[in-house]
């Protein structure tokens, strides 16, 4: 999709994945809003999905995020590693 973003993060089992994602849906978005402040009611779904990788191994789905970036590119939209 070509308004998603793709991740694969690690963190402690002590933290909740919800708290993982509020935080970098909310400091992404307070920095994004300061460079296009007449974006703000534009954007930002509260929704997210996510998953857990147990079965699959990491280079898969590192893989996977890279051709997802680079399907977005042939279809001519300007993506910055």
């Amino acid at each position: 999709m070509p308004d998603y973003v793709h991740m694969m993060i690690s963190f402690p089992p002590d933290i909740a994945p919800s708290n993982v994602v509020k935080s970098l849906k909310g400091t992404s978005a307070r920095e994004w809003f300061k460079l296009h402040p007449e974006t703000k009611k534009l954007l930002w779904s509260p929704s997210f999905f996510m998953s857990t990788i147990d079965n699959v191994s990491k280079d898969i789905v590192a893989n996977y995020i890279e051709n997802q970036m680079l399907k977005s590119i042939g279809r001519g939209k300007n993506i910055q590693k």
